[in-house]
């Protein structure tokens, strides 16, 4: 009995002194995780270092230069000197800045709107306008089609020709829905029965209860007009009326450097062709830094909002 007692002993003592320590299996599966990650974060940074520290780099050590990029080439500030230049660029962040700012709230808006709608499940042909609005995730008619309704409608070469065909999008809708059905019906009610309107239910009761949703759809609505160039090439043919990443296709994709290069770049073939491609780099940097420094802001929400009116419901 006392060889077992002080075995039992001893068998405890090593459990206390080993408990709450990662197995070896554990240790493993950590360092692969973090090593995974670490690798993961690479893959997504390195793209934007590249491209920031080339548009820092000289212009001929940077066209002669081959492979990776983990430091600027010298050190020049040539090329955002001609994209600042650029009027193009200028006139193409006050375009995207009023897409960015009038479409987002247009947008916004009427999603709302249309998501309350659909929320009350007891409204007349509740079921028609659910089903209206899920067809056209699935179905739509088409590119010519729809160049042909803007057509008729008189927005050619107009910047609510790249608003208005894309006002609301059902997914934003969907979850907005869902996200006003998690408030317990008790608080609409109680509101209905001291007087208020559907307009006031909306914005002074249910509005401020999902915040955390509308500035996560929010902020994708406006990295989605940030980003658009499709329709300005469908629609837009006036140079004064194009989004930036319609200057910016034009400099990647078609090399037109015909405003910038009047502004003091270069006529050799060799310092030319070095220019074009320091000026590319450098258009990326510029176009992408304003959305960039929205995120922080924003960040909080995104798992919030997005679960709150995804989970619910």
């Amino acid at each position: 009995m006392n060889r077992t007692a002080e075995k039992n002993l001893r068998g405890r003592k090593k459990s206390q002194w080993t408990y709450g320590r990662p197995s070896t299996g554990s240790r493993i599966f950590d360092c692969c995780n973090v090593a995974f990650m670490i690798l993961l974060m690479v893959i997504t940074v390195y793209p934007f270092l590249y491209v920031l520290f080339a548009s820092l780099s000289e212009p001929l050590r940077l066209y002669s230069h081959r492979g990776f990029l983990i430091a600027p080439l010298g050190f020049s500030l040539k090329g955002y000197h001609f994209v600042l230049n650029y009027r193009a660029i200028w006139n193409g962040y006050a375009v995207t800045i009023f897409l960015a700012t009038v479409g987002t709230a247009c947008t916004l808006i009427t999603s709302l709107l249309f998501a309350y709608v659909l929320s009350k499940t007891d409204s007349m042909l509740h079921g028609f306008f659910t089903f209206a609005a899920v067809f056209t995730m699935y179905f739509n008619g088409g590119m010519i089609p729809t160049y042909l309704i803007v057509k008729e409608l008189g927005l050619l070469d107009s910047l609510w020709s790249l608003i208005l065909p894309g006002l609301i999008s059902t997914y934003y809708v969907i979850i907005l829905r869902t996200s006003i059905m998690g408030i317990p019906r008790e608080m609409t009610e109680s509101a209905e029965l001291d007087g208020a309107n559907e307009i006031v239910i909306l914005v002074r009761i249910l509005i401020p209860l999902i915040v955390p949703t509308i500035a996560a759809i929010g902020l994708f609505i406006v990295v989605g007009y940030w980003n658009s160039w499709t329709n300005a090439l469908l629609y837009i043919q006036d140079g004064k009326k194009q989004p930036l990443q319609m200057i910016l296709r034009q400099i990647v994709v078609n090399n037109d450097m015909s405003a910038a290069a009047g502004s003091g770049a270069s006529n050799r073939s060799g310092e030319d062709s070095a220019t074009r491609l320091l000026l590319k780099y450098a258009t990326i940097i510029v176009s992408i830094i304003p959305i960039i420094c929205v995120y922080p802001f924003l960040q909080k929400y995104f798992t919030k909002g997005v679960m709150i009116g995804a989970i619910k419901g």
